[in-house]
């Protein structure tokens, strides 16, 4: 209450101040200088001007240091937690499914997973955003559910992935596809121009579930012989979680760094 008090003091004493200065004749520089003569206690009071500024800063670095080291035990105490709880499991960054054909470019502090092949004469890159996978729950679908498989169904990790299929000139076929466990799910396909060409007006085709169904049956079969297949779906959810709690455990620790310097 006494540093709160200090403080409106002083606040009302300099804003009356320059209220009084800004209705007198007496230049803006004359206020000014008036107002620094009381900061310091040199005409209108006595040193107690001085030593209440110099507890307001002596009382903020308190302060600063106080809620610094609390915000540090907190951090640490969230580290311990993560390493504890939400550790991530090797095995599962090295025990590839059987027949997954491509190769993990993994760069630390990216949010997103790279997956890359070679097939024949086209290059395949996968883009994996890891903090995207969820579980696709949607309460109402599970209250409308009639049995137990459509209710087990209604739950889903879903996987947002971007396929491209490349060759040699560049123009590729990009793919928006949702991977489920039990399904590949195409959402849509465009042709993409290397950068630079004049094709910014470039016919971007009719959304995928609006072509003929026969070709829509090609396109997965195209995706499925390239190795988009539901069945590393899982693997690539675990793979993600442990991806973002790896991120998260190295982000905590550049905070606590940060805080601590």
């Amino acid at each position: 209450m006494v540093f709160s008090t200090v403080i409106r003091r002083a606040s009302l004493t300099v804003a009356s101040l320059a209220f009084r200065a800004s209705r007198s004749p007496v230049s803006f520089r004359s206020g000014a200088v008036s107002a620094q003569r009381l900061i310091l206690g040199n005409q209108f009071g006595s040193r107690g001007s001085v030593i209440s500024f110099s507890r307001f800063s002596t009382e903020s670095a308190v302060t600063k240091t106080t809620a610094d080291e609390n915000l540090l035990s907190v951090l640490e105490s969230e580290i311990e937690c993560a390493v504890s709880e939400e550790a991530p499991d090797e095995n599962v960054l090295e025990e590839k499914p059987e027949g997954f054909p491509f190769e993990i470019i993994d760069t630390p502090g990216e949010r997103t997973v790279l997956l890359e092949r070679k097939f024949e004469d086209e290059t395949i890159q996968v883009e994996v955003d890891t903090t995207d996978c969820y579980d696709d729950d949607n309460e109402e679908e599970q209250e409308q559910a009639e049995d137990d498989e459509e209710q087990e169904s209604s739950g889903k990790i879903r996987i947002p992935m971007v396929v491209n299929v490349s060759k040699g000139d560049g123009v590729c076929l990009e793919f928006g596809v949702s991977a489920f466990a039990d399904e590949i799910v195409i959402d849509s396909l465009s042709v993409k121009h290397p950068e630079g060409s004049d094709n910014e007006l470039a016919y971007e085709g009719p959304d995928f579930d609006d072509l003929d169904e026969n070709l829509q049956k090609a396109f997965y079969k195209f995706l499925e012989i390239r190795g988009i297949k539901p069945s590393f779906t899982n693997f690539l959810a675990d793979y993600a979680a442990n991806k973002d709690s790896r991120e998260y455990l190295q982000w905590l620790k550049d905070l606590k760094s940060f805080v601590e310097k």
